[in-house]
């Protein structure tokens, strides 16, 4: 990047969609995988297809506290004239015609019987039950492979492990499951002005660097928080290089087109600088690069920019790295309490807090909506417009603002790994 190109500014941007295109195009998967155990599987991403290795249930099993029976032998029972058949146990493995066997729900039903007599609508006397029920072949039993068939196709490659999926995996008799490496992201804070803590004049206390690395983990990946790199060239491309053995390499600030940004030049002089300047509010000056076949993300060095930035960039890269695609965030509906203005051209981001409380119901029936109040309409330097926000509404590209009124999506960016 020459001087002449840093003073021109961002002249062109590109729209966000293309720019992260571009950067996944640019990266591949790193392929790498292990066996986790199911109690620390939770969230980890699938390597390969898993099928059912057994059926669940693996034996036919009684749906109802009763008698296990043939269902032929209760043919015609009824209150005024039940069937008699002689019982046999609760530890029975098997019955003959004409008996009935005690069983508990989920308790294997014997060998031989084919149907469960509802406790209620039996009666014991001494060795022999009453049945006052017909019961049809079948009836209150559940049936082998009931809930899983044995090698049933359960989970392909690339799934994103939740609880409810590892109890699945226990229940057919797994207690590991083949899944990608967690991602290795390097998080690299830049700028002199940067110091942990007690700032002087013209200091800033780092945070980006810790916020970037926090949410690498939260998105499943291993984080690398390195010390603050000054703002000079050769320290800065000998952090990046020390950092190639990673899956990511991002650095925070130095990223736009002053004269102490040197990122993007930096990245362009170690690899190739793909994009730089995106057409989205806060946060144009992002810059995505490669080196050595590892993506290297410049982030902004304002707050709010840098984890704007960090949402719409790193998480979608870090999960495509790591063997997955990003799922979308979570929403919610609410009513605009102002207008939110934006560029047209620009994807804005506008920080909300909702309200505890819905309004009124439309007059069409619908549910009323909390209230979204912008936190701040700009400034991509106030930390707190984001940590005191519940999420934010996504201005796209086309629109020049939303009129307070209008129901909106909130994305709800921090409820999502």
């Amino acid at each position: 990047m020459s001087h002449d190109r840093r003073e021109a500014g961002f002249k062109r941007r590109t729209r966000v969609a293309d720019a992260l295109a571009t950067l996944l195009d640019a990266a591949e998967p790193h392929g790498r995988t292990e066996s986790a155990p199911l109690a620390d599987a939770d969230g980890r991403v699938v390597a390969e297809r898993i099928d059912a290795p057994r059926p669940v249930p693996n034996y036919d099993r009684a749906a109802m506290d009763g008698y296990a029976v043939r269902a032929e032998d209760t043919f015609g029972a009824s209150g005024r004239s039940p069937a008699v058949l002689r019982a046999v146990g609760t530890e029975a493995d098997s019955i003959a015609p004409g008996e009935a066997a005690r069983v508990h729900t989920g308790s294997a039903v014997p060998e031989g019987a084919d149907a469960v007599v509802m406790i209620e609508e039996v009666e014991a006397v001494g060795d022999e039950v009453e049945t006052f029920d017909a019961v049809a072949e079948g009836e209150n039993v559940g049936e082998a492979g009931e809930d899983v068939a044995d090698g049933q196709r359960l989970f392909e490659a690339g799934h994103p492990l939740r609880p409810s999926d590892l109890g699945l995996l226990q229940s057919v008799g797994l207690d590991a499951v083949p899944v990608y490496e967690r991602p290795t992201v390097a998080v690299i804070p830049t700028g002199e002005e940067l110091v942990q803590s007690d700032p002087g004049p013209g200091e800033v206390i780092e945070t980006n660097g810790l916020t970037v690395s926090r949410l690498v983990e939260r998105w499943g990946g291993t984080a690398r928080y390195r010390d603050v790199v000054t703002d000079d060239e050769d320290a800065l491309a000998a952090a990046i290089e020390d950092d190639l053995d990673a899956d990511v390499v991002v650095t925070t600030g130095g990223s736009s087109v002053g004269e102490r940004d040197l990122l993007p030049e930096v990245v362009d002089a170690v690899g190739e600088v793909l994009v730089h300047g995106v057409a989205l509010k806060p946060g144009h000056p992002v810059c995505l690069g490669v080196a050595d076949d590892t993506p290297v993300v410049s982030l902004p060095g304002y707050p709010v920019a840098c984890i704007v930035n960090a949402a719409q960039f790193l998480r979608p890269l870090q999960k495509h790295v790591g063997g997955t695609t990003a799922a979308p965030f979570p929403t919610r509906r609410a009513r605009l309490a102002r207008k939110i203005p934006s560029e047209p051209g620009t994807r804005t981001f506008a920080r909300v807090s909702l309200s505890a409380d819905a309004d009124e119901p439309d007059g069409d029936g619908t549910a009323g909506h909390p209230t979204a109040t912008p936190t701040r309409a700009s400034g991509s330097g106030i930390l707190s417009s984001v940590a005191l926000a519940d999420g934010w509404v996504v201005v796209p590209e086309p629109r020049e603002g939303i009129d307070a009124g209008e129901v909106v999506d909130v994305e709800l960016w921090e409820a999502s790994p």
